[in-house]
């Protein structure tokens, strides 16, 4: 190339003298990116995320079992995850980083302050195509990651799905099996002894029976109606008591005073079995939250630092490039 030349105080008759010529500086035409080897840096590193995030999934689920004495705590599987996410990342935006500043083109006569800064953001934008990617493609898996150490530990922390089925099973308006229907049926059970000391005979057309001598389902289903209109609302109202206790009593044989003293005790039953399935459920939730809350923020600082290990990365592979 035919360098310019620039006139010397010689040459216009000046008394110093200045060197003859010197060269302008040259600027390369080449593209400052290359999209090529950003695009197969974060192909790559999207690539290794997927082996990794499969293999992790593989070894967390064979460490969890569901017997108590087996597998891993929920604290050891929610640190486990978390580390193991976090190597993923750094693994994975470090050979994306590697890749972008290894397969970039040589840029000509461009000073070395801006190799390096095109080298870093070479590896920023093969790390950031590269997450962009893996969030598209495998949300469904880091999601059932997260969601499958917030259920482990949920559920080993204390009975989720029992304190779902009381609540439920409770809360069915006409619930005539189940939690509910077990008490009631409890309020209706014989007492031999009250019946044979008892003067008042049982009367079948006051309260029908099966075949098998058992109240028929719908005064089963009114009494439990009863109770699940009042378990949001406080105690048992006083007309109810009577009302059942005069069915009981009908059936049992107790006394009008027992049977509703039967009534009483069996309603609180009911009431402190769903305030203990509320509370396990709020403290469940309240762990799910936590746990959620812990790998986020975990998940976030490792993408931060995935970020500046793709950037040094880049760094490393475009200087051994230019060797």
């Amino acid at each position: 190339m035919t360098l310019p030349l620039i006139t010397t105080d010689d040459e216009l008759g000046g008394g110093c003298a200045l060197p003859s010529a010197y060269p302008l500086s040259t600027h390369s035409h080449a593209s400052a990116v290359s999209w090529g080897a950003i695009l197969a840096g974060s192909a790559g590193g999207a690539a290794l995320s997927l082996i990794l995030l499969i293999l992790g999934t593989g070894l967390e689920l064979s460490s969890v079992s569901p017997w108590a004495s087996y597998g891993v705590s929920a604290t050891t599987f929610g640190v486990s995850t978390i580390l193991w996410l976090s190597f993923t990342q750094l693994a994975a935006s470090g050979m994306g980083g590697y890749l972008a500043g290894r397969l970039r083109t040589r840029w000509l006569a461009v000073p070395t302050d801006e190799v390096y800064f095109r080298d870093t953001a070479h590896g920023f934008l093969a790390w950031a195509i590269g997450s962009l990617a893996t969030a598209a493609l495998l949300t469904s898996v880091i999601g059932s990651i997260v969601s499958g150490g917030i259920h482990a530990g949920a559920s080993m922390a204390g009975g989720v799905a029992i304190a779902t089925s009381v609540g439920t099973e409770i809360a069915k308006p006409n619930s005539d099996s189940g939690l509910l229907g077990y008490f009631v049926d409890s309020l209706f059970r014989k007492d031999i002894n009250a019946a044979a000391n008892s003067q008042a005979s049982y009367r079948t057309d006051i309260m029908p029976v099966d075949a098998l001598g058992s109240p028929t389902a719908g005064y089963l289903s009114e009494v439990a109606r009863i109770f699940n209109f009042n378990l949001r609302t406080g105690p048992l109202p006083k007309d109810d008591i009577r009302h059942v206790g005069q069915l009981v009593a009908l059936r049992t044989g107790l006394t009008q005073q027992d049977a509703e003293k039967r009534v009483t005790e069996t309603y609180a039953k009911v009431q402190a079995k769903l305030r203990d399935a509320e509370t396990t459920a709020k403290d469940a939730a309240d762990k799910g939250r936590k746990a959620s809350a812990y790998a986020a923020l975990w998940f976030f600082i490792s993408l931060l630092i995935g970020a500046f290990v793709a950037s040094f990365a880049a760094t490393i592979g475009g200087r051994q490039r230019d060797l």
